[in-house]
């Protein structure tokens, strides 16, 4: 049988080119190497100047950059300028260095943008690329202007990192993350949505099969996102953040979003979607893509209104 994943991704290639998308490969360095999505053309300036925007989508663990917000892309592409990378280890990006850390993939998507002419970004991030985010919010102010995080932390610190594993019921990231069985496919989207549907164990073993591969360097990716507590600090960020969660999320639960907009203090707010997990963004795009049609809107509005007072 035809691997259905190796079907899909051609369709759904050819479906972004109808919304003015492609693939980009974009040389950060000799050696490192960046997939960005990025738009054809800069859309028509609409009278509030959103269509101006740079909208930067940042995924998680479980799938590159165009599988993992799909959705969103095809919601929003007509409206902003969406650049949408894919990390590296992940997708079509790739690097010769042996650095892990979250802050070198920071500024892998940072150079990445700024080649592309990106000046000023909002970002939006799921779980690891929220992680990604921040510190892209904190080493590069001038770039991101604003974030959206869904279901993430400024750090996994190991004290973040051991409850969240305790809950899930793993020994590690890498044991839950990178499964190397279909049952083990089956349990990474379980405990990730609130309500997995009835789905055949061919699809489970068709990703598998295509969408695991670095295993070895994603490992290091995963013991270097985990940080000692007493490493970490709370930065000050300038930027405006909204946090867009699954309110059914095990993960990352109401306890780690509600410390993380104390956090945040009144920079940040909090929306929940009901009937929703980890991945809340693919779980229930229709809902998730209203509440970030309204963010953005008053995000992008808002950073309008400075500019012109400025």
């Amino acid at each position: 049988m035809v691997n259905i994943f190796a079907v899909y991704k051609p369709l759904l290639c050819w479906v972004m080119k109808l919304v003015g998308m492609r693939p980009q490969r974009v040389e950060i360095e000799p050696g490192t190497v960046m997939n960005i999505w990025v738009p054809n053309e800069t859309p028509k300036k609409s009278k509030n100047g959103s269509s101006n925007k740079a909208v930067v989508f940042i995924h998680g663990f479980a799938a590159d950059g165009i599988i993992t917000w799909q959705f969103q892309v095809l919601a929003l592409a007509r409206k902003y300028k969406v650049y949408v990378p894919d990390l590296v280890f992940f997708g079509g990006s790739i690097t010769d260095r042996s650095e892990r850390s979250p802050e070198f993939q920071a500024e892998c998507v940072a150079e990445g943008l700024k080649k592309l002419g990106v000046e000023r970004c909002t970002l939006v991030g799921l779980s690891y690329g929220g992680m990604v985010g921040f510190k892209m919010a904190e080493m590069y102010p001038d770039l991101v202007e604003s974030m959206v995080l869904t279901c993430s932390v400024m750090a996994l610190t190991k004290s973040i990192s051991d409850a969240a594993l305790e809950r899930v019921g793993f020994k590690s990231w890498s044991d839950y993350l990178l499964p190397d069985s279909v049952q083990g496919v089956k349990v990474l989207f379980d405990i990730a949505t609130f309500k997995l549907p009835r789905i055949p164990n061919f699809i489970y073993k068709h990703y598998l099969e295509v969408m695991f591969d670095n295993r070895k360097e994603r490992e290091e990716l995963l013991e270097a996102l985990v940080i000692d507590d007493n490493d970490f600090t709370v930065p000050s960020h300038p930027q405006r953040v909204r946090l867009l969660w699954g309110e059914n999320d095990i993960i990352f639960n109401m306890e780690v979003v509600n410390d993380l907009k104390r956090q945040l203090g009144d920079r940040a707010t909090l929306q929940y979607i009901e009937k929703a997990g980890h991945l809340v963004e693919a779980e229930r795009p229709c809902v998730y893509n209203k509440h970030l049609k309204e963010i953005l809107t008053t995000l992008l509005e808002d950073g309008d209104q400075t500019q012109r007072s400025l």
